[in-house]
């Protein structure tokens, strides 16, 4: 199943981004934990210690802890956040 996955792009995320090595989505309500982290991994080449989301309204935002040696502020540089 394909996730779509959208970066989002705020000031916050960019300082969890530089501080906590966190990335921030937002998607569909319908993707799980589980297969989020899946899609992330296989699409960034990149291993995720911990998945967290937050439904607010209509959207999911997730937020993506990496594993120390992978830098969370490379995958934004790749995404044209930073």
């Amino acid at each position: 199943m394909k996730i779509q996955l959208k970066p989002v792009v705020t000031e916050k995320a960019v300082m969890m981004i530089e501080s906590q090595n966190v990335l921030t989505f937002q998607t569909g309500k319908e993707a799980t934990k589980h297969e989020i982290k899946k899609e992330i991994e296989d699409l960034f080449k990149i291993k995720i210690e911990k998945v967290r989301t937050l439904i607010r309204g209509n959207k999911k935002y997730i937020y993506v802890r990496l594993k120390p040696q992978f830098a969370a502020i490379d995958i934004a540089t790749k995404l044209g956040i930073m």
